[in-house]
């Protein structure tokens, strides 16, 4: 998953010698994290 930088919307898949977003245009894309939260024990 990606986001645009400048639109913000979510990218799901893009070509592999295209970064480019489909909605605005722009080449800037982020990487998302998971929302994955670690617990740790406290000892």
């Amino acid at each position: 998953m990606y986001r645009c930088y400048m639109c913000k919307k979510l990218i799901e898949k893009i070509e592999e010698n295209r970064i480019l977003c489909p909605y605005c245009g722009s080449r800037i894309l982020e990487k998302t994290r998971p929302p994955t939260v670690k617990i740790l024990k406290a000892r």
